[in-house]
């Protein structure tokens, strides 16, 4: 005989029917880093945060804004967004939300630079461009806030991008690859000591 909480687990499977469903655990359990008890402790704070099964962009951003509470999070949150919307439906699925957590929590250090370079290459191009990773950056710093970082110059995110581009654009033709992106964080530490840095505000 089905226990109570048996029931009110099908009447819930029930009403969120006409909701999106993610795929079967076994097979999220296969593609991602994560056992089928983590994916199921994720996904009851998913449907949490997100009783319809997905997430749209302002929503996205009111969930983020709410750990960077000195900062403006909303640039940044709609550039993470479209890095977690691989589908580009405008919309995150459960499945879209931890295939990016598993490579960015418990990827390789290859995994994870190819995820930043997809964030960093906003117009999905196959390059950075100085003009993207500026834009990247102006958004970290802004969500951060004054309070984070009060001795900031207004061109402190140019002089940043200055420095990457100089180690990172190998060949001097203005763009950077995801080759030259993976080589030149590897090679150096203090890009990956920055890198760190967006892995904290995920």
């Amino acid at each position: 005989m089905d226990s109570p909480v048996e029931h009110k687990a099908d009447d819930d499977l029930e009403m969120t029917m006409v909701c999106h469903r993610p795929e079967g655990l076994d097979q999220l359990e296969a593609q991602t880093n994560f056992s089928k008890r983590e994916l199921q402790v994720l996904y009851r704070g998913f449907k949490n945060e997100c009783p319809s099964g997905v997430v749209n962009e302002d929503t996205f951003k009111q969930i983020y804004s709410q750990f960077f509470p000195h900062g403006d999070a909303s640039t940044y949150a709609h550039y993470l967004f479209n890095a977690f919307d691989t589908g580009h439906t405008g919309s995150i699925k459960f499945e879209d939300f931890v295939t990016a957590l598993s490579i960015l929590l418990r990827g390789s250090v290859t995994e994870k630079l190819q995820w930043t370079f997809n964030l960093y290459d906003i117009n999905r191009d196959g390059y950075i461009n100085k003009e993207e990773m500026t834009d990247i950056v102006r958004a970290i710093y802004d969500m951060m806030g004054k309070y984070t970082y009060p001795v900031l110059k207004t061109d402190a995110p140019k002089q940043h991008v200055d420095a990457f581009f100089q180690k990172m654009d190998k060949n001097r033709d203005g763009v950077v690859t995801l080759d030259e992106f993976i080589l030149s964080c590897q090679e150096d530490e203090n890009i990956m000591r920055s890198l760190q840095l967006f892995e904290n505000v995920i």
